[in-house]
């Protein structure tokens, strides 16, 4: 890893792994006393897991949190051992091996018997204890155990603790509407969740860590830290409520630059149809220039049109239907040419389009936007 990027081929999404750091040390100030986990899952949604969850680790994370095993054990793989940060993985498929996981020391989660019988036999054939977090669906409707079923999972739990295979150290649940200042749910998911922890405390867990809060919980929901929180999309940099502020206003700076080049550039008449369609026809003379990423890239088809990039030094809409592969630019008088760069997204510093501007301008989230661009677009890091 350098500080010194590779030359732009066709396209490469630079990653800024002090904006990671400097992100996870403005989250630790969100949280107060609790500890923080930073969620690296979809391949450090989409900025690269190994390198960013290096970063956090840097930036004082203590815990990482993955969804699947395969990432999970990749981030031991590579050599990031317990001693460097908790590793919680919590989509668990019923009969899947999670002997490896318990063997590289990763924490696993439960929300139903089944999954905790699971986990203790897991635990048997490593030869070692199991470390466990259960989950309660406080609210959200999603994963976790319900409120009827809660006292089963919690008798299982202790009944293979006690016969030494597992060691529940965590119960976590997860907020739905933490980005929505005021929504009624907040409270009564912290209500739901703190009655759920008595409950198993009552029954004689002793966990670790209680676990609630999200990127928004972090900045939003203080009474939601408890001992640990889990931001996601905050340590990437992008606002978490972008109703109330953009990233600055919480300390944060976007991780992800994404550039490419201009393939070619030529000269078209008035009343040329640009692209699949043709939706797109030029008014006057002018230059188109192709700019070689497409859906297949994550630039998705709803930005035909739409799609807001710098080149030249001047904001240009993508001119016609996003194609696989590729996008056509009007480029009018702009003073450029084939190998030129062109920034679709970045931290805005230079008049680049943000992501939450991409995100708004098609009509999604921020988190869509970055882990959808693909992974034949090389990710290139500075600040390691």
């Amino acid at each position: 890893m350098s500080d010194s990027s590779p030359p732009l081929g066709n396209a490469q999404a630079r990653v800024d792994l002090a904006a990671v750091r400097s992100n996870v040390v403005a989250l630790r100030g969100h949280a107060g006393a609790a500890e923080v986990m930073v969620v690296v899952k979809a391949d450090g949604y989409g900025h690269g897991m190994v390198p960013v969850a290096r970063a956090a680790i840097a930036g004082g994370a203590t815990w990482l949190g993955a969804a699947v095993l395969e990432e999970a054990v990749g981030l031991r793989a590579a050599g990031i051992g317990p001693d460097d940060a908790r590793v919680l993985c919590w989509l668990i498929a019923p009969g899947a091996d999670l002997a490896p996981a318990v063997a590289a020391d990763v924490d696993l989660s439960a929300n139903a018997v089944w999954a905790v019988e699971q986990v203790a036999a897991a635990a048997e054939a490593a030869g070692r204890t199991a470390r466990l977090h259960l989950k309660i669906d406080s609210g959200l409707g999603r994963g976790g155990a319900t409120a009827a079923d809660w006292d089963d999972v919690v008798g299982a739990a202790l009944k293979e603790q006690a016969a030494g295979r597992v060691q529940v150290v965590g119960i976590w649940s997860h907020l739905a509407c933490a980005d929505e200042p005021g929504h009624p749910s907040i409270a009564a998911q912290v209500e739901a969740f703190t009655a759920a922890v008595a409950a198993a405390e009552r029954a004689g867990v002793r966990p670790e860590v209680r676990h609630l809060a999200n990127s928004a919980g972090v900045v939003n929901v203080p009474e939601a830290h408890f001992d640990l929180v889990r931001p996601g999309i905050a340590a990437y940099g992008f606002s978490p409520i972008p109703e109330l502020g953009d990233s600055a206003h919480y300390g944060l700076r976007p991780a992800m630059t994404l550039a490419a080049r201009l393939l070619l550039t030529k000269a078209v008449p008035a009343g040329q149809g640009v692209s699949y369609g043709h939706t797109y026809v030029t008014d006057r003379p002018t230059r188109l220039g192709i700019v070689p990423i497409g859906y297949a890239d994550g630039i998705p088809r709803t930005a035909s049109s739409r799609g807001p990039m710098l080149v030249g030094g001047r904001r240009v809409t993508i001119a016609g239907r996003v194609c696989m592969d590729q996008v056509v630019l009007d480029l009018g008088d702009l003073d450029v040419t084939a190998g030129d760069e062109v920034l679709v997204f970045g931290p805005g510093d230079g008049g680049e389009p943000t992501v939450q501007e991409w995100a708004d301008t098609i009509g999604t989230i921020t988190y869509e936007v970055v882990t959808g661009i693909g992974a034949r677009i090389p990710r290139v890091y500075t600040g390691a």
